[in-house]
């Protein structure tokens, strides 16, 4: 039989775990913190599909295509780097740059070919230019125009990335990239480690379409996702937290109950 206060003890021990449940289920779910010093992760291409499966639109044509574009004029920019220069830091990423385009330049080959895309066998008017441009310049001039040229492409091609990255239909455009961005992203952080770059001269970005009202555009599928729960329609988590307290409470009532009838 129970005692007075062994019922006060249970109701306590009820009426606490009660508390921290409810504390629990009402406490904002924190963010996960890196580690300090942990290393930045580098996304993996790996585990993509390259069969070349999906539709094949304009853009992702035009994507191969400049990825070819960039080797063609970037693979002897680099090498000019080696030979022209008299920085040391300059002769190693003109190195690293075109060892590294030799590599993507392959990939890009390798996907066109796959996808019947046909390549361009020489830079365009503009890469001719700029490669002229290296050509013509002596050892006091060469660093800054390489390090300025290379480093305009790349920012101008790196969206154009990630727009095919997020859209495209076609598995094999779409691992193609995904590496891409990665070499582009490398050669960007090499061509600045090289403390030359002149970012006055570099394009600003074109001005938001709605300024203040976040950093993407957000649709109505968008907002129906971020408002169900695991796949619900409709029901919100707000909605089945409180329906969870509620039962847990009416729980709680009936256990005090019980414990004060015997």
């Amino acid at each position: 039989m129970l005692t007075a206060s062994s019922t006060r003890r249970s109701t306590r021990w009820l009426v606490g775990i009660s508390a921290a449940f409810l504390t629990f289920l009402v406490a904002p779910v924190a963010p996960a913190h890196a580690a300090p010093g942990a290393p930045v992760p580098v996304p993996s291409s790996n585990g993509l599909p390259n069969k070349g499966v999906g539709a094949l639109s304009d853009a992702d044509k035009d994507f191969v295509i400049k990825v070819r574009l960039a080797g063609l004029w970037e693979i002897p920019a680099g090498n000019m780097a080696q030979e022209k220069s008299n920085d040391p830091r300059i002769v190693k990423i003109g190195k690293s740059i075109a060892e590294q385009h030799v590599t993507l330049d392959n990939l890009d080959r390798s996907t066109a070919k796959k996808l019947g895309i046909d390549l361009p066998a020489k830079p365009n008017s503009d890469q001719q230019f700029w490669l002229q441009e290296m050509r013509d310049a002596n050892a006091t001039t060469f660093d800054q125009i390489f390090i300025d040229r290379l480093r305009a492409a790349h920012g101008k091609i790196f969206p154009a990335i990630a727009t095919i990255r997020a859209t495209t239909r076609n598995d094999s455009v779409r691992k193609l990239a995904q590496e891409t961005n990665q070499f582009v992203m490398t050669h960007m952080t090499l061509l600045e480690s090289s403390n030359i770059v002149d970012y006055a001269q570099l394009p600003t970005a074109p001005a938001p379409a709605n300024a203040g009202k976040g950093p993407v555009p957000v649709d109505g599928q968008m907002l129906a996702a971020a408002s169900s729960n695991g796949g619900i329609p409709g029901v919100s988590t707000t909605v089945i937290l409180l329906v969870l307290a509620a039962a847990l409470v009416a729980g709680v009532i009936t256990s005090m109950r019980i414990f004060r009838s015997r």
